[in-house]
C-alpha cells in the first residue's frame, strides 16, 4: 500500500464540503454503561460488535480503499455484524450508497443483539461536519451523537472519523462516558492524502497499518498518530494533530479479537 500527496484537491474539497446543508442539533440524554458489558481486561467477543463503516465522497477511491480495508480487517477479527457504505453509485446498490438517510439509518439501527459499536468514518470535511457526497449534506455532530444514542445507547462506542476538521467531532458534543473518538484531524487542521490518486488517506493507512497490532484503542489512537506525524513531517506539510477523546467508562477498552 502506498501513500501518495494531491495538494491541489484541497482548496476544492474544502469548498464542496461547506456547500450542503447542515442537519439541525437534536437534544440527547445517555444512560450509563452496565458494568457487567465488560470483562475486567475490557475486552468483548468480536461476534458482539456492531459495525458501520461510511466512505462519504467517490471523488477519490482512497476512502472506498479505507472501508473495504477496514471491513477486511473486522472479519478476520470475527467481527461478523459489519454493514459497508460508499457514496459511488456505480458500485453498490442504492440501499448502501453513503446517503444522510441511509447512514443515519444504519447508526440508528444498533444491530440486534449487539454489546459494542463501531462507526468509522472516512471522507473529506469541515469544521461544521462530515461529508456525505450522495446528497450532499454533513453529518454534523450533533447529529451523529443523536443517532449513536438512539442505535447504541448506553453500550461502548467507538467513532472514528477520518476527515479535514474532524476534531469538530471531539469538541461539539459527541463526547460521553461510554465512547472513544479518534479524529484524523483538530477542528482547525486539515489532513492529507486525499487526491483522486491516493490509495488512502494518510490517516487512514496510518490507522489500518497498526490496526493489527494495537490492542486498545488508545493504544491504536497513539501509533496511529506517530505514523502521521512522521509522513507529514517527511512531506513538510503542517500537522494535521490527530485527536483522541477516552470516555471514562471505557478507558481500557479493546479492540476486537483482542
Amino acid at each position: 500500500m502506498s501513500v501518495r500527496t494531491a495538494f491541489g484537491i484541497l482548496s476544492f474539497f474544502l469548498a464542496a464540503a461547506c456547500t450542503p446543508t447542515a442537519d439541525a442539533p437534536p437534544a440527547v440524554t445517555q444512560g450509563t454503561v452496565a458494568a457487567s458489558i465488560l470483562s475486567g481486561d475490557g475486552s468483548l467477543p468480536a461476534n458482539q460488535w456492531h459495525a458501520v463503516l461510511i466512505a462519504g465522497d467517490s471523488a477519490t477511491p482512497a476512502f472506498d480503499n479505507g472501508v473495504e480495508e477496514m471491513r477486511a480487517k473486522l472479519r478476520r477479527r470475527g467481527v461478523v455484524d459489519i454493514t459497508a457504505y460508499s457514496a459511488d453509485p456505480a458500485s453498490v446498490p442504492r440501499d448502501r450508497l453513503s446517503s444522510s438517510a441511509n447512514v443515519a439509518a444504519a447508526l440508528r439501527g444498533g444491530g440486534s443483539g449487539a454489546k459494542a459499536c463501531l462507526a468509522y468514518m472516512t471522507s473529506h470535511g469541515d469544521e461544521a461536519g462530515f461529508f456525505l457526497r450522495p446528497d450532499r449534506r454533513l453529518l454534523t455532530p450533533p447529529t451523529l451523537d443523536r443517532l449513536l444514542a438512539e442505535g447504541c445507547g448506553a453500550l461502548p462506542t467507538v467513532v472514528i472519523v477520518s476527515a479535514c476538521h474532524s476534531g469538530t467531532f471531539i469538541d461539539n458534543g459527541v463526547r460521553r462516558p461510554n465512547r472513544v473518538i479518534l479524529t484524523a484531524a483538530a477542528t482547525n487542521r486539515t489532513s492529507f492524502g486525499c487526491g483522486a490518486d491516493d490509495e488512502y488517506t494518510y490517516y487512514d493507512w496510518c490507522l489500518l497499518h497498526a490496526f493489527d497490532e494495537a490492542v486498545t484503542w488508545s493504544d491504536l489512537a497513539a501509533s496511529t498518530k506517530a505514523c502521521v506525524e512522521g509522513l507529514e513531517r517527511r512531506k513538510g506539510v503542517r500537522p494535521s494533530l490527530p485527536q483522541l477523546f477516552v470516555g471514562s467508562e471505557v478507558a481500557n477498552l479493546r479492540l476486537p479479537g483482542r
